[in-house]
């Protein structure tokens, strides 16, 4: 049975390991096929094309979206992507555009409660500044003694109701899907388990989802729990959706989930690779 991971994050987003040191890690973790996923980036692509290359791994060119629908943070995971697509580069580029004044304000918030300098102190954690995110900050939260992992600060911190939370206007569902099919690529709903709708909104989610061309959902998944597998199991079987898998690993420390530790998806769905050349 191959051993399939199509989500994880190098230091091209919010990951710590290079994408060379990512495929390695899938690689002695026993991966066959894999992803490489960073946030509305794909600079990471060609060392991770060429890393799996070298190791032996099928490789999926792809990417995690970031889009905001019905005031939700929603992550779509694109595909076997042509990452030279202008359409794609260009839309992940205006993505990205906004995350240093988000930052700014996220560092502001967290001065007023007497955490200074998080803004420096972020920075010190980010490989591409383009993409300062949430996940740095709450490294230097931990750096600084004031949680003792990365878990912590998000029940604290940095999250909606919270302390540091600043939203930010993502994407379109619309626009990010577009992107995707228009770079030749397969729309999967990453994690769908961790975005709290409730049954009619996501519902009504997925069935936009799905009118837009979107094909997969994530059922196997870091953020998932093993309930979680069989739930959202059942929910790509009556959406006629195909299953997709993956750690969302981003770092030794920090993953609930290891590169390749998931188990096999349930019997009742169609793997997203069912069609691939593998």
């Amino acid at each position: 049975m191959l051993n399939v991971d199509l989500h994880c994050h190098s230091n091209v987003s919010d990951g710590i390991l290079t994408p060379a040191e990512v495929a390695a890690r899938a690689k002695a973790n026993g991966v066959d096929v894999w992803a490489l996923t960073d946030h509305d980036e794909i600079g990471g692509v060609p060392e991770a094309r060429a890393a799996a290359r070298e190791l032996g791994m099928y490789y999926v060119p792809a990417v995690e979206i970031s889009v905001t629908w019905a005031r939700h943070t929603i992550h779509i995971v694109g595909l076997k992507i042509d990452e030279t697509s202008q359409d794609l580069i260009q839309g992940l580029a205006a993505t990205r555009g906004g995350r240093e004044r988000r930052a700014r304000d996220m560092a502001a918030q967290l001065a007023a409660i007497g955490i200074p300098d998080a803004f420096e102190g972020a920075l010190r954690h980010v490989g591409n500044p383009d993409l300062i995110s949430r996940t740095h900050f709450a490294r230097y939260l931990v750096d600084i003694g004031r949680c003792a992992n990365t878990h912590e600060v998000f029940r604290n911190y940095l999250t909606e109701g919270k302390p540091g939370y600043v939203p930010h206007r993502w994407a379109s569902l619309t626009e990010a899907v577009g992107w995707i099919r228009g770079a030749g690529g397969i729309a999967v709903v990453a994690h769908p388990g961790r975005y709290h709708l409730n049954e009619v909104a996501l519902g009504a989610f997925f069935d936009e989802f799905k009118q837009l061309g979107g094909t997969a959902i994530e059922v196997n998944t870091g953020s998932h729990s093993p309930d979680q597998y069989v739930e959202y199991a059942k929910l790509a079987a009556t959406y006629g959706f195909l299953a997709s898998c993956g750690s969302d690993f981003h770092s030794p420390d920090e993953s609930r989930i290891d590169l390749g530790a998931l188990p096999p998806l349930p019997d009742n769905v169609v793997p997203v690779w069912h069609d691939w050349a593998l």
